[in-house]
């Protein structure tokens, strides 16, 4: 079953610039999905666009419908996303530094709801990040980079959400430590059944941990496919996954490889 799907979706900022044209893109419910590309691409702009944060960019939605759970969500504003289990994690993790990670969480929580079923969400998120309840009263800021954005999946968590989107958790952390925060969001997705899009530059990382994915370039989708498909293509391999390394120079005069989709 589908939960998430955009189609043929145009994003224009400031009246001018097109950042997105024509996305079209699926998650189904409990999937795993990747949406990978080069810095510009339009990743950030296509999860601000399902999450209801393209207003205070100046960016409109010009053409194409995004619907979840086959409705229409684009006329709702982003409180109301959330509250039918859409949430979106930032790149840049943006947590409240001056608060400690339990206060962070508690922040998270839906006004009106009961002490007790906070106190067994927070757990929950204790229990996948037992280093967070470590440094429950420690303040956010002192945290490392890794231990932030484990705070901020962690406060997403606390939304009880149906999908969760990622925009680059990766960013400035150690190899060692995306292994464990994408091995932590895989359990997530395999216990709490949650829905994951995940945006990402460090395709060799999310492929990995996805079942499917999209690769976007000036916008486009330019092809998509399971993890495993794109994995073994070798555009792919050359230009997201470090492939370039492989080829043989002393073999050829001019090796100019071109991306097929540009062709």
């Amino acid at each position: 079953m589908v939960a998430l799907a955009l189609s043929n979706v145009e994003v224009v900022y400031d009246k001018v610039f097109l950042a997105i044209k024509g996305v079209s893109l699926e998650v189904g419910e409990g999937d795993m999905v990747a949406l990978l590309g080069a810095n510009g691409a339009g990743k950030s702009t296509t999860l601000k666009t399902i999450s209801g944060l393209l207003g205070p960019e100046r960016g409109v939605v010009t053409r194409g419908t995004v619907s979840f759970d086959g409705r229409d969500i684009l006329p709702l504003g982003a409180p109301d996303r959330v509250g039918m289990g859409l949430v979106h994690v930032l790149e840049g993790r943006r947590i409240f530094e001056h608060l400690t990670p339990d206060e962070n969480l508690t922040a998270a929580f839906a006004s009106g709801g009961s002490a007790a079923r906070l106190a067994e969400l927070k757990e929950r998120v204790y229990t996948y990040f037992p280093r967070l309840k470590e440094r429950m009263r420690s303040k956010a800021g002192y945290l490392s980079g890794g231990e932030q954005q484990m705070l901020a999946i962690g406060r997403a968590l606390i939304t009880e959400p149906r999908l969760i989107m990622l925009d680059e958790p990766s960013l400035g952390l150690s190899p060692i430590l995306v292994q464990e925060i994408f091995a932590i969001i895989r359990e997530i997705n395999e216990k709490e059944g949650v829905s994951v899009l995940l945006v990402e530059q460090n395709a060799t990382a999310a492929l990995e941990i996805v079942r499917h994915a999209y690769l976007i370039e000036n916008g486009h989708v330019v092809m998509s496919g399971a993890a495993d498909v794109l994995r073994q293509n070798p555009d792919v391999q050359e230009f997201y996954l470090g492939g370039a390394g492989k080829v043989n120079y002393h073999e050829v005069k001019h090796y100019r490889r071109r991306k097929r989709w540009l062709a």
